[in-house]
């Protein structure tokens, strides 16, 4: 059976697209186990997850397997858990149109947060990173190409980091960056052990949910509920900036979250306060 050329062009393109497709979503879907995955010959990673809080209990990391590392090298997952404190936090892998309604209500409400950025978002939208440092923001780094970095040497994860604070720097006047959040949350012990080399604190999560879908949204009900069914003293929040129901959700977020007693409070001040122990964890 004879196939023409053209034939075999669209069978191997609508492959390729199909793999991309299932690369794309694999992380996404293993992220609430913490999951272990192997690729290739090189050493096996981790991808972040955690128990969830429910009413108001703890969130846990303890069977994930990966505890050890995050403390051995100053990882964030956690604030004080006996205070009532939040930490908000952003991944901006692109721009949807909806950061500059989510700074608004920042704004409003004086709430401070930290910003992930990778290099296409540092490369399209200097205006927005202008403000955001502007506004008393933290600009972390999220990676100037949102590889899997469990893949790269150290050399490599220096370059991906190197751009973006280097960028950053020259379009904001913010200083070097401390802040890192590994692309969707796949690491191993050379990933942070490299980043902190640099300077760089890994910054995880306590609360999450999926919400990165554009495609999947829905209501700004459905975000509030989902993050406030999570709240708990201590919470490393994460949020994605693409999210039409989060930005529709943040100021109820907020609100609701003042009115049981939680403060808002930068990474920053998280990193000065912290005691003996990693993560973020205090005795």
């Amino acid at each position: 059976m004879r196939i023409k050329s053209g034939a075999i062009a669209v069978l191997l393109t609508a492959v390729l697209f199909t793999a991309a497709g299932l690369i794309h979503a694999l992380p996404e879907a293993i992220t609430a186990k913490g999951a272990t995955v192997q690729s290739g010959n090189q050493p096996s990673a981790f991808h972040f997850g955690f128990k969830k809080s429910v009413n108001g209990k703890l969130p846990s990391i303890d069977e994930e397997g990966f505890k050890e590392i995050l403390n051995k090298h100053d990882s964030l997952f956690l604030g004080n858990t006996e205070r009532k404190d939040l930490y908000l936090t952003f991944d901006n892998g692109y721009e949807n149109g909806l950061t500059a309604a989510i700074l608004d209500v920042l704004k409003a409400k004086q709430v401070p947060a930290a910003f992930f950025v990778t290099g296409h978002y540092v490369k399209e939208e200097p205006q927005l990173l202008k403000r955001m440092v502007d506004e008393g923001h933290i600009v972390g780094n999220h990676s100037w190409s949102h590889p899997d970095m469990s893949q790269l040497n150290e050399t490599q994860i220096a370059s991906e980091l190197d751009r973006v604070d280097e960028q950053v720097q020259r379009i904001t006047g913010q200083k070097k960056m401390q802040y890192l959040r590994p692309p969707r949350g796949i690491f191993n012990e050379r990933v942070l052990a490299a980043s902190r080399k640099l300077g760089y604190r890994s910054v995880f999560w306590s609360i999450a949910y999926k919400d990165w879908d554009v495609n999947a949204q829905r209501g700004a009900g459905y975000a509030f509920e989902q993050v406030m069914k999570q709240l708990h003293p201590g919470a490393i929040l994460l949020l994605h900036s693409v999210s039409r129901d989060n930005a529709q959700a943040l100021g109820s977020i907020i609100d609701k979250a003042r009115e049981q007693g939680y403060t808002f409070r930068s990474l920053d001040e998280l990193v000065a306060e912290e005691l003996p122990g990693g993560m973020g964890i205090f005795p």
